[in-house]
């Protein structure tokens, strides 16, 4: 049995902030603790977010010197944060939210205690490739066995930095990129971009490894700051590590926006193909079906462009290029369902599922008219016709493309979503290759 909601509309707001960002919800100041955003994920899909971030109570206030070379976020998130009920929470309690941007760490500060929040999953990648959490760029640094044959390096920012892979020659000939934009938040995202390395999918990879702001606390950790007297609402956990920079801009897109720069340290060239890989939950807990998105928001895409089109009545064949192909190959391996949908005009849209020879068939869909969404109140688009999840309805690669437009090529832009169940078996498949390694080292 697959999930449906009520049909919903484009979301109305801020014009700085993408729709991607806005929710209508209403919190309800009397049960703080339901939650509103992220139910997909943590309720109907059961991702397991244990591994994102620690909470701590610190006993006493923090000293002046402790607080020394922090960054005071409290105004900009209590200008910021969609949840009125947080931001009334923390002006009413008083507290003044710290970031120790070398270590990532968020700071609560009030009278009579502090609460420090971790972000665990990034210590131990971090601590996992450098046997330590760098706190500042590191050079290039064998990455040893969690990726052999590749060095890694890091790169610092204000919101958490990146972490940079790419084949142990001295820099990288390969024409494919891997990008891992939303890297805390998609669980197993560093597992499937190591196996997408491992197996020759790409030579060089980016992998994000600050939060985006909306990356959910898990109940345990809600449960403890209840006791502590900070019971923050989960809708939107914004005002902990915040989704837009000092700048306005969102911290989930500044993959894309720094792509130019990372291209330049890894010393590649444009590549011929980038794979941008997500994680999704799908439309049932079962869901195989591994959606590429080439484009929901301008710069359209003209299927001229990426191949040809042949109508056969109201069914039509795409016949991929050879760039196309190429990035369709990359990922024909991890489903027999493979969708592919773009736009080339705001009502103008494509669905095809890919077939043995990688030509496809599908129709044209009218997203306002053959979408609906899989949760009340939320831009989770789906197709009811195919059960597939409409991967355009969140802009999918828009801003990442639009940095490349005027690279050599340029640069076709693969937004690779990959369903919870596939990303589990990739993460044993990534474990079984490191018994081997291991076992082919010893000698066994």
């Amino acid at each position: 049995m697959c999930w449906k909601g009520a049909i919903s509309g484009m979301h109305q707001g801020q014009p700085a902030i993408p729709p991607l960002f806005l929710s209508r919800f209403q919190v309800d100041d009397r049960a703080p603790f339901v939650r509103h955003l992220n139910r997909l994920e943590v309720e109907i899909g059961r991702e397991d977010y244990r591994h994102l971030k620690r909470v701590q109570r610190l006993e006493g206030e923090l000293s002046e010197q402790q607080k020394s070379g922090m960054r005071d976020l409290t105004d900009r998130l209590l200008a910021t944060t969609q949840n009125d009920y947080n931001r009334r929470l923390l002006q009413r309690l008083g507290i003044r939210v710290l970031l120790d941007v070398g270590r990532y760490r968020v700071y609560y500060c009030m009278k009579g205690q502090t609460i420090r929040f971790d972000a665990v999953w990034r210590e131990r990648v971090l601590e996992r490739f450098f046997g330590r959490m760098p706190l500042d760029r590191t050079g290039w640094c064998d990455c040893g066995a969690p990726l052999p044959h590749f060095e890694a390096r890091y790169e610092p920012d204000d919101a958490g930095g990146a972490l940079l892979l790419r084949r142990r020659d001295g820099g990288t000939t390969d024409d494919r990129l891997l990008t891992a934009p939303h890297g805390p938040y998609d669980p197993h995202t560093l597992e499937v971009a190591l196996y997408f390395l491992r197996t020759g999918k790409a030579g060089a990879a980016v992998i994000n490894l600050g939060f985006a702001g909306r990356e959910p606390l898990t109940d345990s950790n809600l449960e403890r700051l209840k006791s502590w007297g900070v019971p923050l609402n989960p809708s939107n956990i914004d005002v902990i590590y915040p989704y837009l920079d000092d700048r306005g801009h969102p911290c989930s897109y500044k993959t894309e926006r720094k792509l130019p720069d990372y291209l330049d340290i890894l010393g590649m060239a444009a590549p011929a193909v980038i794979l941008d890989i997500h994680g999704c939950v799908g439309t049932c807990p079962e869901d195989r079906r591994v959606v590429v998105g080439l484009g929901g928001m301008p710069p359209w895409i003209d299927p001229d462009a990426v191949g040809r089109l042949e109508p056969h009545g109201e069914i039509l064949h795409l016949f991929p290029d050879e760039r196309l192909r190429e990035g369709l190959e990359l990922v024909r391996e991890l489903s027999e369902e493979i969708f592919v949908q773009f736009c080339s005009d705001l009502e103008t849209c494509y669905n095809f599922v890919l077939l043995g020879g990688l030509q496809a068939v599908g129709r044209r869909i009218h997203p306002k008219q053959d979408t609906e969404s899989l949760i009340e109140g939320e831009e989770r688009s789906f197709l009811p016709a195919e059960r597939v999840r409409w991967l355009p309805g969140a802009g999918a690669n828009a801003l990442q493309r639009s940095r490349v437009a005027g690279l050599p090529g340029p640069p076709l832009v693969l937004h690779v979503e990959i369903p919870t169940v596939i990303r589990r078996n990739m993460a044993l498949r990534l474990a079984e290759m490191a018994i081997f390694d291991s076992l082919d080292s010893s000698g066994l």
